[in-house]
């Protein structure tokens, strides 16, 4: 490349780390050194709407709609995102078809004084911003209480510090990669607390005709992150899942197979919906639309406002 290749992504302390990763990932697997690549800190709108549902602002789109206008204005080349937070539609003249290998996919409480969500008193206040969250917390404990918290995961620690709330549901992938595993209180199995389709992977977007970029892209995707992210995303396309969409997809590979496991809840979070498949590793992609499907089925729409 003749000119430096510059990387966009959100400015929190957490998305400035996967785009750290990303360029780290890049260096290593190309000619380019650290001189040739820049990290560009953009503000999103969901950065700056913090006491309010993504839901009724915009949705997921509020978190990388503003990294993307400047990706189709050539103001950056590669956009690096948190996969959970894309909206399931891909933009048009963009390209996301590249995934940084999985980080830990499960969910995680925080309490102050380490107690799991078993032990928690009766109606205690849980922290969560996800619909998904709150059926799945509710399932396991109907007594509690859930309230909206937005922020990053520094924010939202304090505000548990400061008697907000009795604990919060955070994703294991960020913790660990800010060093907070000792504030763990309790890690959920992926079973258990089915996690958001693509928690844990981060995505790298480019223009759909970027030749010289995509071509740096595809030394650098990770097989099996790849198949597992179309998997559980194509469950979100048959929906057409957005922010309010309470549902849960995860994705495994094993001995040539690939089992996909997924939730959806109804819109007050009533009835939930199950769905569990194995088939060939090789329709990643088709295993993610028949389970997308029959919960469509299963659920009769329930599911929509």
């Amino acid at each position: 490349m003749n000119k430096k290749i510059t990387i966009g992504s959100r400015g929190s302390k957490l998305a400035l780390l996967y785009a750290q990763k990303a360029k780290d990932k890049i260096i290593e697997n190309t000619n380019l050194s650290d001189h040739d690549i820049h990290i560009k800190p953009i503000t999103t709108k969901g950065d700056q709407v913090q006491n309010t549902r993504l839901s009724e602002v915009g949705g997921k789109g509020l978190f990388s709609g503003n990294i993307e206008t400047e990706l189709k204005n050539k103001s950056i080349d590669i956009a690096v995102h948190a996969l959970k937070d894309m909206p399931a539609i891909e933009t048009n003249g963009l390209k996301t078809d590249t995934f940084l290998e999985r980080n830990d996919p499960r969910e995680i409480l925080i309490t102050i004084d380490k107690k799991k969500l078993k032990d928690l008193n009766l109606k205690s206040t849980i922290g969560t911003s996800s619909y998904r969250r709150e059926f799945q917390i509710k399932k396991i404990r109907p007594d509690m209480q859930c309230k909206l918290i937005r922020g990053n995961i520094d924010t939202r620690i304090k505000k548990l510090k400061d008697g907000i709330y009795d604990g919060i549901i955070l994703s294991y992938a960020g913790i660990k990669f800010l060093n907070l595993e000792n504030e763990i209180s309790e890690i959920f199995p992926s079973d258990e607390l089915i996690p958001s389709a693509g928690q844990g992977i981060i995505a790298l977007q480019c223009r759909e005709n970027d030749e010289e970029i995509i071509s740096i892209l595809n030394k650098i995707n990770h097989n099996e992150t790849y198949k597992k992210a179309h998997a559980e995303r194509n469950i979100l396309k048959v929906l057409e899942g957005d922010c309010e969409t309470a549902i849960g997809a995860h994705a495994i590979i094993e001995e040539g197979k690939i089992i996909l496991e997924a939730e959806l809840f109804s819109l007050d979070g009533s009835h939930r919906f199950y769905e569990k498949r194995i088939t060939n590793v090789n329709d990643f992609k088709k295993i993610g639309t028949e389970v997308g499907q029959t919960l469509k089925i299963k659920s009769k729409d329930s599911y929509k406002r």
